[in-house]
């Protein structure tokens, strides 16, 4: 008997040979067709990354949708966001990329979308997993191929300022780690005659992403943080993750700029250029946003962790920006969905807007929002049988005495200057530990409090 497949945080994600193959891959595949034939069918778009056998994995996937009697229109290796923005631009029912985002290089899965370009709905993504068969039925069919690449170029340059981005002045980098991303940023340069230099890093297709996971946070990016070393303002490099779905950002000098800080400067920024609304922010991201909102006039609105959250809220209208701790970032009015493309060139477009570098900007932000902000996480093996209930009551940590508990998504402790979020991941066997705070002293005093009490049991 094969092992049920369960879909966690916007699809299903295993280890390659052993939760993902190719008989998983079909079981999928005829669960997402039913799904979409229940409800009449029509055109899907399949996608793929640069990880060991996506590219055999998204053909299985596309052909056993086609033999199933759905129009598929395959895009080949492309990065999520384009995969999203094919959706919307076929004028598709839905769409299923093969890719394991920032997981480790030993993983692969695969991230379904419904007509909006999105992650589908929690409720949608239970009843996908309510029709995986048993045992896989093998189907094959033909279908299209398409390169929509320049019609993605096209639809980032209706969302950018291109006056403001040509003053960006300073040296851009792009660091692909291996992925899907790999010569978009510099491609939208060239292909919208703004001639601005991008300096690309780990630009070639790597199913291993250069010996790293390719999640853009600082362990994994000393290529970029060497050469952002000798840089100086207004300079700055971005990194996108395995599926070009999310943004990091290294300053001069080689220092991270984290995705708080990239929400926060692209919030005020976008405010400032005259967009009106709610930014909407997972459980995991900055409470300065609400201050800075307090203080510009916008609203706030929080989720569970997953985009698939946010987007319903940018489905529901009225928002300008929404935004992930793990460095997603995206625009309702260009898809309901992360694109780190367009985050990396909005913050270009900022430096040039304004005449300030990043950081500039955002101390201006900490001054509006009157607090200052640091942030880290730390990642632990999750513990066998790890009972969150056991985390709702709230512990002095770091001479700070608890003033609030919250629940939405993991166990959040709040302190009068900072919070500590437990949480367990819904993509690989880790558990979390998320904090912010006035200060990075305070921030790392209160994981390593956290981390020996869990240790304690």
């Amino acid at each position: 008997m094969n092992p049920p497949l369960r879909l966690g945080t916007e699809g299903f994600r295993g280890v390659i040979a052993r939760e993902f193959t190719v008989a998983a891959v079909h079981r999928l595949a005829e669960a997402y067709g039913r799904h979409l034939l229940f409800r009449e069918g029509g055109r899907v778009a399949v996608g793929h990354d640069t990880r060991f056998m996506a590219g055999r994995f998204a053909e299985a996937l596309a052909g056993h949708l086609a033999g199933m009697g759905l129009e598929v229109v395959f895009l080949g290796q492309v990065p999520t966001p384009v995969l999203s923005f094919g959706v919307v631009h076929l004028g598709a029912v839905g769409g299923a990329m093969v890719t394991a985002s920032h997981n480790p290089p030993e993983y692969l899965g695969v991230k379904f979308k419904d007509a909006s370009g999105g992650p589908v709905a929690a409720e949608e993504a239970k009843a996908i997993e309510g029709l995986v068969p048993e045992t896989p039925v093998y189907r094959e069919g033909r279908y299209a191929r398409a390169d929509l690449r320049e019609a993605y170029l096209g639809a980032l340059a209706r969302r950018v300022d291109l006056e403001a981005l040509a003053r960006f002045g300073g040296n851009l980098y792009h660091d692909a780690m291996g992925g899907a991303g790999a010569g978009y940023l510099g491609g939208f340069m060239e292909w919208t005659g703004l001639g601005i230099p991008v300096r690309g890093l780990r630009q070639e297709g790597h199913p291993l992403f250069y010996g790293v996971n390719p999640e853009p946070i600082p362990k994994n990016l000393a290529p970029t943080l060497a050469a952002l070393s000798g840089e100086r303002p207004p300079s700055f490099g971005v990194v996108t993750d395995g599926d070009g779905d999310r943004v990091g950002v290294v300053l001069p000098g080689g220092r991270y700029f984290n995705p708080h800080q990239v929400l926060l400067v692209l919030a005020r920024y976008l405010w400032e250029k005259g967009r009106r609304g709610r930014v909407v922010k997972n459980f995991a991201t900055t409470w300065l946003l609400e201050r800075l909102g307090a203080r510009l006039g916008f609203g706030v609105t929080t989720t569970p962790i997953g985009f698939k959250w946010i987007k319903e809220e940018f489905l529901k209208g009225g928002c300008f920006l929404g935004g992930e701790e793990s460095g997603g970032v995206g625009l309702p009015e260009h898809l309901p969905e992360r694109d780190g493309i367009l985050a990396a060139l909005l913050l270009a477009e900022s430096v040039g807007a304004t005449g300030r570098a990043l950081e500039e900007q955002f101390r201006e932000v900490e001054g509006l929002a009157g607090l200052s902000h640091a942030y880290d996480r730390l990642d632990l093996p999750l513990p066998e049988g790890f009972d969150p209930l056991r985390l709702r009551e709230p512990r002095s940590l770091a001479g700070l005495w608890p003033v609030g508990l919250e629940e939405l998504d993991g166990v959040k402790w709040v302190y009068s200057e900072g919070w500590v979020l437990f949480r367990a991941s819904g993509t690989e066997p880790v558990l979390r530990i998320y904090a912010e705070a006035t200060g990075p002293e305070l921030v790392q005093a209160l994981l390593r409090e956290a981390r020996e009490l869990l240790l304690k049991g």
